[in-house]
């Protein structure tokens, strides 16, 4: 038996090896190859938002579901981020990069060649799950591959590509869909993919990290996809199969709940828990990921459903769509590179007030649309809302990481980013939900009022006929009218329902304790 230990201790000495920095034309190389994986990452996030109709249409199936192509991959890609420090350790770092993005690009094609909604869907979870570990250890090997007096360059340039992706994603995505077909949004990851994938390894195999084998809560990430999943197909499918009124709504609600709580008693007992639930015991880790989960579902569903409204109600292309969505990462870029300094001397609550206060801000803004808006006024508070996303996420992951033992930061980082991700998902599904919850309501108030009978609608449609529309033509006419007046007031509550949202979430800020600060860099990783 000691013979067989042996093999099993020797990569703890193997792991201590430093590897030198990049020189050259090798860390030019490597810096366009590890960017170029994650920019294909970020941009997979967010081109689809804007294609969701073309595609939903394309597959004959309504918006609402079209956005389960959405929260599949963010749920499926929240449940692998808390594995990629056991996977690292089991496949080593390189190996663990080269292989999520080559299936990465496996899943990418397969999303291409979808037949219906629910292959879609199916690929689209296999490509979340295996897209988790790229954006860690992309950050970490492009640190490893600068001097630790250039980590600042480092960063920056890997925080660059992140912020870029969400401006290039809607654009590339009403491009691709209205002048080819929605496809093409996953196929243009293949060429991009394994030009990355072959560089990274041909670049980083002989600076891989050491193997071991650790033993994995199977049990517990078992308990976490089912109540996961349970929870997030209970708030995709509730609206089309009438909610509680519905035997298997009920069912995943059951299997939710109780899987929930069996996960939490497994996690708290288990010896090599999947995550570290004692986390919660601190305050500003608590507050923190309360604060940024909650914020970053809020944002997320209406990130999701501005183009949604834009196509599905006002009659914009998929172009004009992206073209309103895409000025969100202006400003991020320009002042991301600020908040590093801001941080070294200002409270990061005082900066994630900011934060809030300005998305507070252009959700008040989007709730005084209407059905006449014209594009410039929709992309301007999109604009500013890049002024909130760089002072977002970092003062708020530097504060909830913020008096914690270093050696429980990566573990305290992968919850807060499945968690945040989670909501993510949980958002796009409720503002959805409550989107079209909300048409049907104000449609019902509206045709109190255009009946038969009333004066203005009787009026119209004496006007309609008279210009040879038939009856039914003419009343069809009106209640499109209605449809859109009611889908956009709808818009207007959620949005105006997040701006209060905002505001309340700042108190949540204000309970954390500010101790011993992260570096705006370490904060960077818990960010992404």
């Amino acid at each position: 038996m000691p013979d067989t230990e042996k093999p099993v201790a020797s990569p703890p000495r193997r792991a201590a090896v430093v590897h030198q920095p990049l020189e050259g034309r090798a860390r030019t190389y490597g810096t366009i190859a590890l960017s170029a994986a994650v920019f294909m990452n970020v941009l997979d996030s967010s081109i689809a938002n804007v294609s969701i109709p073309t595609i939903a249409g394309d597959l004959g199936v309504s918006a609402t579901q079209g956005t389960w192509v959405i929260t599949s991959f963010a749920v499926a890609n929240a449940i692998t981020v808390p594995l990629t420090g056991w996977l690292t350790q089991r496949f080593g770092q390189v190996r663990l990069f080269v292989l999520s993005v080559l299936l990465f690009v496996i899943s990418s094609w397969l999303c291409g060649f979808a037949w219906s909604l629910e292959s879609l869907v199916a690929f689209r979870v296999l490509q979340g799950a295996v897209a988790g570990p790229m954006i860690p250890l992309s950050q970490s090997l492009m640190l490893s591959s600068y001097p630790k007096e250039k980590a600042g360059m480092a960063l920056a340039l890997w925080s660059m590509t992140i912020l870029v992706g969400p401006v290039a994603g809607p654009l590339l995505g009403g491009w691709i869909s209205d002048n080819y077909s929605w496809p093409w949004i996953f196929y243009i990851n293949v060429p991009v993919g394994l030009l990355a994938g072959w560089a990274s390894w041909q670049l980083y195999k002989e600076r891989d990290s050491a193997r071991t084998k650790l033993p994995i809560d199977t049990i517990g990430l078992g308990l976490l996809i089912v109540w996961v999943g349970a929870l997030q197909l209970m708030l995709d499918k509730g609206k089309e199969l009438d909610w509680f009124a519905s035997t298997q709504i009920v069912i995943m609600a059951i299997t939710a709940v109780m899987a929930f709580v069996f996960f939490v008693i497994w996690e708290l007992t288990a010896e090599h828990p999947v995550v570290d639930l004692t986390l919660f015991k601190f305050r500003n880790f608590t507050a923190g990921v309360i604060t940024i989960s909650v914020g970053y579902g809020v944002f997320f569903g209406t990130v999701v459903l501005l183009p949604l409204w834009m196509q599905n109600t006002l009659g914009y292309t998929a172009t004009y769509a992206g073209i309103a969505s895409a000025p969100v990462g202006i400003l991020a870029i320009l002042i991301s590179p600020l908040v590093g300094k801001l941080l070294a001397k200002h409270d990061p609550r005082i900066i994630a007030t900011f934060a809030f206060l300005v998305f507070s801000l252009i959700s008040f803004m989007r709730a005084d649309f209407n059905t006449d808006v014209d594009l410039y006024t929709i992309m301007l508070p999109t604009f500013i809302q890049g002024a909130a996303m760089a002072t977002f996420f970092i003062p708020l992951t530097t504060l909830t990481l913020s008096g914690l033992d270093p050696h429980r930061i990566p573990a305290a980082a992968g919850l807060s980013n499945f968690v945040r991700l989670l909501f993510g998902a949980f958002g796009t599904s409720i503002t959805t939900t409550l989107w079209d919850n909300r048409a049907s309501l104000h449609h019902a108030q509206l045709t109190e009022i255009a009946r038969p009978g009333e004066p203005a609608f009787d009026a119209v449609m004496n006007g309609l006929q008279l210009k040879g529309m038939t009856h039914q033509q003419s009343a069809s006419l009106i209640n499109g009218l209605i449809n859109q007046q009611a889908y956009t007031l709808s818009a207007l509550d959620i949005f105006y329902a997040s701006g209060v949202l905002f505001l309340f979430l700042i108190a949540l800020i204000w309970i954390a304790r500010p101790k011993t600060n992260v570096s705006a860099g370490g904060a960077a990783a818990g960010a992404h």
